[in-house]
């Protein structure tokens, strides 16, 4: 029971980051492609996907790559003096990249829900761009941009290929999916049950959370 509840916080407390990290760009990019027309949507669009149709343990490879000691990112992180491979902080960039989709799409829907109308009279009283996405579009579309939220939430819970090939299966970077895996490769069924219904039950929840906002929106 320990591990599951070290597991479990773990796990809740990566994605809760993960989403914190990923809620700010996400809101930008979606509110660019649902209220922006300019060259390189379409390519914009199809990079934002690609976490969803590329397997995440190739996602992984490509950060593990990228933020590797000799990766494109990784001598200037390490430089400064920060590990992130094999750490908690892959853990939530892992997570991070996996959920980003999930908010977008579902952060854009809510932005194109928001009639045009009213940010097109803010902007006739004088109000700025910046003023106008603060209290009007950002406001009106805030039920689906929590609805994104929670998805991303739910799909770092569950993030598996990618978290294990940037992070690994060490102690105290072990997450709830990585922790099933050991434990069903070691064949220990019943604690490999237990962390499944712990998942599952946290899962259960958040999806059904952006379900209430999603048909609320």
């Amino acid at each position: 029971m320990t591990e599951l509840f070290e597991v479990t916080g773990f796990t809740v407390l990566m994605a809760g980051v993960a989403t914190l990290v990923m809620l700010p760009p996400g809101i930008c990019v979606a509110w660019i492609l649902a209220r922006r027309q300019f060259y390189g949507r379409s390519v914009l669009e199809t990079v934002v996907t690609l976490p969803l149709v590329v397997p995440p343990v190739a996602t992984g490879l490509i950060l593990l790559k990228l933020l590797g000691r000799r990766g494109l990112f990784g001598g200037v992180i390490d430089a400064i003096g920060v590990d992130v491979v094999f750490t908690w902080k892959a853990v939530v960039v892992a997570m991070a990249v996996m959920g980003f989709p999930l908010l977008v799409r579902s952060a854009r829907a809510g932005f194109e829900a928001v009639d045009r109308r009213y940010e097109g009279v803010a902007a006739t009283l004088g109000a700025r761009p910046l003023k106008v996405f603060w209290t009007i579009s950002l406001p009106l579309a805030r039920r689906g941009v929590l609805a994104g939220a929670v998805l991303g939430f739910s799909r770092a819970i569950g993030e598996f290929g990618a978290t294990v090939m940037i992070a690994g299966s060490l102690p105290g970077s072990r997450t709830l999916s990585v922790a099933i895996y050991r434990h069903a490769e070691l064949g220990q069924d019943t604690a490999a049950a237990i962390l499944i219904i712990a998942a599952v039950a946290i899962g259960f929840v958040a999806v059904h959370v952006a379900n209430r906002l999603g048909v609320a929106t």
